[in-house]
């Protein structure tokens, strides 16, 4: 099983989709669901619904996880060749200089680096000063515009940071970009096969959306056609167990092998109370390693879903990862795991009656 779940984030976290150009890890998430899946659907901006049917047909059960990474766009192309980018998600600028990225041609994929100024030629003033996004330039070794030009590149081509997938020497951590949130695509993924041989009385509906480092925008036109009754939404975490991180910088601790977070709070959610302790007790009767997460500077699907309608009970289920929005990510598998376990015991546990449970108890 672990050599499976190797692969499956190696090829996920490999495969390109920044915000708005999803095509190419739409694909793939398609050819992993399409076997496991009742149904297979695609809504007009792109995310990708799958339905793995129980019992009953209610609970409507939403897994979602967000399929777009963070990445950029070109927007000109200066006479000496070098190109100028626009950052799609939110990125700190200070992790992006001198590093390697790759532009999504119509003709195929070119290396590209974001320039930097050799230390040798910079001023006190400018060592003094961070390098800001509008300054910066991705060079793919051109010296004039005809020839990136004649390279492919064009004013509108996504741009995907440069990184492939590296199991670390302890077997259980996992270096890769675009964690956030191909972890949570391929938790869905591997929940739908595990959904094959588990008892489930409610549908289950496998909702990998698109746009959400711009916006939420996936979420927002996906929940409308699965209408749920509930929602799961499965996500990143910062993790904060690296140097420079004090206690007062961060409303509660997480670390990687610890377990998944539960979202107690985030920017752009209270989760549903309810339903947020079935999913403590569910992590507590199976002895499911878990951990609490809150977020005052950032938000998930969630903050879209559970404002559906008349309201959707929602929970963030989270992932700690070192180093999010940045070239490469680390995880670790123990987590993973444990999310797996986390996700499948509660699609055993809801069914209609629970789901009466939760709305008696508002």
């Amino acid at each position: 099983m672990k050599e499976k779940t190797i692969e499956l984030l190696k090829t996920l976290t490999e495969t390109p989709g920044v915000s708005g150009f999803e095509a190419p890890i739409r694909k793939v998430l398609k050819d992993y669901l399409s076997p496991l899946a009742t149904e297979l659907t695609t809504d007009h901006l792109g995310s990708l619904v799958a339905v793995r049917k129980g019992n009953d047909e209610e609970p409507k059960i939403m897994v979602a996880a967000h399929m777009d990474e963070v990445g950029f766009l070109v927007t000109s192309i200066s006479n000496n060749g070098f190109i100028r980018f626009q950052p799609l998600g939110g990125w700190w600028e200070q992790v992006l200089l001198a590093q390697r990225v790759e532009i999504l041609t119509r003709k195929g994929r070119l290396i590209g680096v974001i320039g930097a100024k050799s230390p040798h030629i910079l001023s006190a003033e400018e060592r003094a000063k961070p390098v800001k996004i509008k300054t910066m330039f991705i060079d793919i070794g051109s010296t004039n515009k005809e020839e990136t030009e004649q390279a492919g590149v064009k004013q509108g081509d996504p741009v995907v940071p440069f990184s492939t997938f590296h199991l670390c020497k302890n077997g259980k951590s996992f270096m890769a970009r675009a964690l956030d949130d191909r972890v949570g695509c391929a938790l869905v993924v591997e929940l739908f096969q595990e959904l094959q041989d588990v008892h489930h009385q409610g549908t289950v509906y496998g909702v990998m959306t698109v746009q959400e480092e711009v916006g939420l925008r996936g979420a927002t036109t996906s929940v409308d056609v699965v209408q749920p009754d509930l929602a799961l939404v499965v996500d990143v975490s910062v993790a904060t167990d690296t140097p420079g991180i004090g206690d007062t910088d961060v409303a509660v601790r997480t670390q990687l092998g610890k377990g998944p977070v539960i979202g107690f709070y985030d920017a752009s959610m209270i989760p549903h109370t309810p339903f947020r302790d079935l999913v403590v007790r569910v992590a507590e009767e199976n002895n499911i390693p878990f951990q609490v997460d809150v977020m005052p500077g950032g938000g998930t699907d969630a903050g879209k879903i559970h404002l559906f309608r008349q309201g959707v009970p929602s929970v963030v289920i989270g992932i700690p990862v070192r180093y999010i929005h940045d070239h490469t990510g680390i995880a670790h598998l123990d987590d993973y795991q444990s999310a797996l376990r986390l996700l499948v015991a509660l699609a055993r546990v809801i069914d209609g009656s629970e789901l009466e449970k939760l709305k008696d108890n508002l």
